[in-house]
């Protein structure tokens, strides 16, 4: 048939002419042949039955007229091409539906291709001036060989467009990606974070992805290989040194990785490599992600600079909390000293505060907050003289009065900073003496008018008190220790805090003896 235009009469193979090119297991591009000729379909499901590109054939789909091919490409939005007759059941039935296949179904990316045998009917300077189809052909000019060049004319349009859509939602995944990863401040929440993304980013959370990865983020130290974060067979691991748990192609990998100081791909795994300005190192680990594209490594590339990046911050990050942290408990051990009492009692107030708050029902996050304020509960004794702060016996009434004060003077010393553990440390310092009953000071607040942090920190610091060495007494012995509290709940302290430390006295003591003095 080559060279010969396509005919009714040159119809002359038995059924299943097309079937038999379906019959090939293989991906296939998706053509729609809209026309109200059976044997147009025919013919051009002939011509083209071994018709291939870029490895990959056709898969031709049929509609006869105008109406009932808006279902059929409604139906696949994948098609690559639409071969499209003029005149069906109108006069204009074709360009009708490629209106609507641009307008109402906003597939911009199927190369349309009108075929008139009446290009009276459809002048070809309006139709491309009017519509936005890709082709026009009149039947007659249509031998087996146009129709050959005109279809690989179409595909590689169309794979070009896919290409480029696909590039620019692979960029927009990997923004949105990198927006999520920044949001994370903690190494092992951020370590998690990544893997999931990329495995976002992969489309590998699809559940018609074929594709199921195994990955693990670690972090580099000395000659161990320390797991972060995993997912799949490797979620186990984590907490593990990789060097003593894992495979040895895996850890071949992580360390070659570690040494070239790059990413590297390996059929179907990928491994990446982060080395922060500080030194740290950082690697990502996925196996079983199967073949992975040219677009799959320049997504996996760029990210993986943006993962880079995070890291840097994250550890920046971290840095400047863990540097707060100890000014905290060095201003918090100061005081303590200064009043000739041991730095070790604002490690266990902080630690006890932690453990109750908890216990209370505030969240993570929150508690870390009261861990990290507690240790300035105390801070206004700076402001304290000397001879009253460390006096041995019993103050006067005029130095209780002055001894009261140091509760505002740690307030006032804080309430402006803008930190928020400096904000809560402020409020612990002005209301841990204060009383459930309404009887403690500054203010003679009662009740939940005391801040949960000042309730809280008011429980962990008289227990820990009354249990240590102090100028002007010696340590209570735990069982007068308890008795005090069991009389003062409700008095003193929250009845609900006091419950709270009660029932968890064993981790109380594993704190008190892990910072004994």
């Amino acid at each position: 048939m080559n060279g010969l235009p396509l005919r009714k009469d040159d119809l002359v193979f038995a059924d299943g002419g097309g079937a038999d090119v379906k019959q090939v297991k293989m991906e296939k591009w998706k053509v729609i042949i809209v026309d109200d000729d059976e044997s147009v379909h025919d013919v051009t499901a002939l011509a083209l039955g071994d018709f291939q590109f870029d490895g990959k054939g056709l898969e031709f789909l049929s509609a006869y007229s105008g109406l009932s091919a808006q279902q059929l490409i409604e139906d696949n939005p994948d098609v690559a091409v639409i071969l499209l007759d003029v005149v069906m059941e109108t006069d204009h039935a074709g360009l009708e539906l490629a209106r609507y296949i641009r307008e109402d179904l906003n597939n911009r990316t199927a190369r349309i291709v009108l075929r008139t045998g009446q290009p009276g009917q459809a002048p070809e300077r309006q139709v491309i001036t009017d519509y936005d189809i890709n082709d026009y052909k009149e039947k007659t000019e249509l031998t087996s060989q146009k129709l050959f060049t005109l279809m690989y004319a179409a595909l590689r349009s169309f794979r070009d467009i896919m290409t480029l859509e696909a590039n620019k939602k692979g960029l927009e995944k990997v923004i949105d990606a990198s927006s999520h990863i920044f949001e994370l401040q903690n190494i092992q929440q951020f370590t998690g974070g990544v893997l999931q993304q990329i495995t976002s980013l992969l489309n590998l959370d699809d559940p018609a992805a074929y594709m199921q990865a195994d990955a693990i983020a670690a972090t580099h130290e000395g000659e161990d290989l320390t797991v972060l974060a995993g997912i799949g067979n490797f979620e186990k691991f984590v907490g593990k040194n990789v060097m003593r748990h894992m495979d040895v192609e895996t850890v071949k990998e992580l360390l070659e990785a570690v040494q070239h100081q790059q990413n590297l791909y390996r059929d179907g795994r990928f491994t990446g490599f982060f080395k922060t300005s500080h030194g740290s190192k950082n690697l990502i680990h996925f196996s079983g992600l199967g073949h992975l594209s040219d677009l799959d490594h320049n997504l996996l590339e760029v990210f993986a600079k943006n993962v880079g990046v995070a890291f840097e911050n994250i550890e920046l990050h971290q840095d400047i909390e863990e540097t707060q942290r100890e000014i905290l408990y060095l201003l918090g051990e100061a005081v303590e000293t200064r009043s000739k009492e041991t730095g070790n009692h604002v490690k266990r107030v902080a630690e006890i505060s932690k453990l109750l708050a908890l216990d209370y029902g505030l969240d993570a996050e929150e508690a870390e907050v009261i861990r990290l304020a507690s240790p300035m509960h105390d801070v206004g004794k700076i402001g304290i003289p000397d001879h009253i702060l460390n006096k041995p016996g019993k103050l006067t009434d005029a130095e209780w009065q002055v001894m009261k004060t140091h509760a505002m003077l740690g307030y006032d010393m804080l309430k402006n900073s803008k930190r928020r553990i400096l904000r809560a440390g402020a409020v612990i310092a002005r209301d841990h003496h204060e009383k459930w009953s309404g009887e403690g000071y500054p203010d003679g607040r009662k009740g939940e008018e005391i801040h949960i942090y000042g309730r809280i920190a008011a429980v962990a610091d008289v227990f820990d008190a009354l249990g240590a060495d102090r100028c002007y007494k010696k340590a209570w012995p735990m069982e007068k220790i308890l008795d005090l509290f069991h009389k003062e709940r409700g008095c003193h302290f929250e009845p609900r805090l006091v419950d709270g430390l009660m029932a968890n006295m064993d981790k109380v003591k594993a704190i008190t003896d892990h910072f004994a003095d």
